[in-house]
């Protein structure tokens, strides 16, 4: 029965992929098929699902910090949005709780274009993150409210919780990098929701508060990373569970049309929230877009409701009003940058005038070289540029970074290598070269093509990670490639060739 499971999600959630849509709309429509098929749920499954909703839980609690929460943009975007969108959908459902629920954003789905974008850590980025933890702490408080029984006097203990943090930092530091890392990152899991469920507490909130005693933490950016794909494979569980619940039988066609319809109003509402807290059209209209899509969090609540008897439409109902709108969402929000270059002479005019938050420099101050992504690469570059005499420039989308590196005494400037704006409007008088030293093939093809238009004339350098990118590159106007890892391979034969010659000589001086 779980090979059958397991291959029927593979196969549906590689054709979703193949369609440019998020695979787990593929693991709904297994469990869908499924039931179709006169499949029904399991224990095994169940405890699967729930893992998967704890490991989630976890993972946000890691990522969780107080000074991205307490932001005004975060604060204010974020908290008028869930208020406002929440009425909206009180009109349509009538149901405060589910109401709310369906404001919130898919922390799941974000997160993965984000980080295959790799603009997790750009303003709009960290914008985008820092809204979807905020509605993850309301969803967790709903789940505690509704999933809750009686809370046990043991209950109490729960305030020396923060005291652990000591103790629990101090085992992930000898955990190592492997399967040990993995390992106890599944137990804190499993044990904050157990904990909790013992003292009549919501699990889901038990596994959110485990995950902070090691928000902060060095190592925690990297557990996170190494339960991200045990996490989606539990997660799996939990999408055919929905499925494999009702099947389609119980849709109610008419609210899926009502709702999907609702979730269109989520982009303008984002977008006009952040025009009037002052950051640019650019800024919100690619954050908004991201965040335009129901959550895999309303699902989650969706279910926990359904179990207190306070959900007021069929659970696949709202399975498929989620899956479909994160089926719309997420080929629109891949494409944000080109969809805003195509609107910014009308999105332009809605901006506030002034300086904004997110300013991108217009001059670069007599700097021969611009290097463009301040990470190892560029930040190597830098120094090499600086040594031998020449007046380098960085520019970087990450806002911490740019301070790391101000904090060294470079001159490095907040500048998204994606923004049009940043092209048409810097001036590239006295340049000799622009390195563009991203990780992102897509973000360099931009910026290549950007500059071309400007007919600048100088090198234009960038790295080149597969072979294959070569011709892209040099069509959109790159005329300088580095291959780092084959030319790190070279390099450093070159140096052990260098050494042999110089033991070499040595040796023949002896004898």
């Amino acid at each position: 029965m779980e090979a059958l499971w397991v291959a029927c999600a593979f196969a549906l959630g590689l054709l979703a992929n193949r369609l440019g849509l998020p695979p787990l709309v593929g693991y709904l429509g297994a469990g869908f098929a499924l039931r179709g098929l006169g499949l029904g749920e399991t224990e095994f499954l169940r405890h699967a699902a729930e893992i998967g909703v704890l490991l989630l839980l976890f993972s946000v609690g890691l990522k969780l910090r107080l000074q991205d929460l307490l932001e005004v943009r975060v604060l204010g975007a974020g908290g008028l949005h869930l208020l406002l969108f929440a009425l909206a959908a009180l009109a349509l459902v009538g149901h405060p709780p589910l109401a709310l629920a369906l404001a919130f954003s898919s922390t799941v789905l974000v997160a993965k274009l984000l980080e295959d974008k790799k603009e997790l850590t750009t303003y709009h980025g960290r914008l985008a993150v820092g809204i979807l933890v905020l509605q993850d702490l309301v969803a967790v408080g709903l789940l505690t409210l509704y999933g809750g029984a009686g809370v046990s006097p043991w209950a109490a203990f729960l305030l020396l919780f923060p005291l652990l943090r000591r103790g629990v930092g101090w085992l992930l530091e000898k955990s190592g990098h492997e399967e040990l890392l993995v390992l106890f990152g599944l137990a804190l899991a499993l044990l904050g929701g157990e904990g909790f469920r013992q003292v009549g507490l919501s699990p889901e909130l038990g596994a959110l508060l485990t995950g902070t005693l090691l928000s902060g933490h060095p190592k925690g950016a990297e557990m996170g990373k190494a339960l991200w794909s045990l996490k989606e494979a539990f997660l799996v569980a939990f999408f055919l569970e929905i499925g494999l619940r009702e099947g389609l039988g119980g849709v109610d066609v008419a609210a899926v049309g009502g709702l999907l319809l609702l979730s269109l109003l989520k982009t303008p509402l984002f977008f006009a929230l952040f025009l009037l807290l002052g950051l640019r059209a650019r800024t919100g209209f690619v954050a908004g877009l991201y965040l335009g899509n129901y959550s895999e969090f309303a699902l989650i609540v969706g279910v926990v409701l359904e179990r207190a008897g306070f959900l007021p439409l069929g659970l696949t109902t709202l399975a498929l009003t989620v899956a479909l709108s994160m089926a719309l969402s997420a080929p629109v929000a891949r494409y944000s940058h080109v969809l805003y270059k195509r609107l910014e002479p009308w999105l332009l005019r809605l901006e506030r005038k002034g300086l904004h938050p997110d300013q991108e420099p217009e001059r670069l101050d007599g700097a021969t070289v611009l290097v463009v992504g301040m990470g190892r690469t560029g930040g190597a570059v830098y120094r090499v540029l600086e040594g031998a005499g020449e007046r380098p420039l960085g520019l970087d989308a990450d806002p911490e970074k740019v301070e790391r590196h101000r904090a060294k005494g470079r001159r490095v400037l907040y500048g998204d290598a994606e923004d049009p704006e940043l092209w048409e409007r810097l001036d590239l008088k006295g340049l000799k070269a622009v390195v563009l030293a991203l990780p992102d093939l897509e973000a360099k093809l931009l910026a290549a093509r950007w500059l071309k238009e400007r007919g600048f004339p100088g090198i234009l350098a960038a790295t080149s990670f597969h072979l294959e990118e070569d011709p892209v590159l040099q069509g959109a106007g790159v005329n300088l490639l580095f291959h780092p890892f084959r030319e790190a391979g070279e390099r450093l034969a070159e140096r052990v060739l260098e050494a042999v010659a110089i033991m070499g000589e040595v040796s023949h001086g002896r004898s």
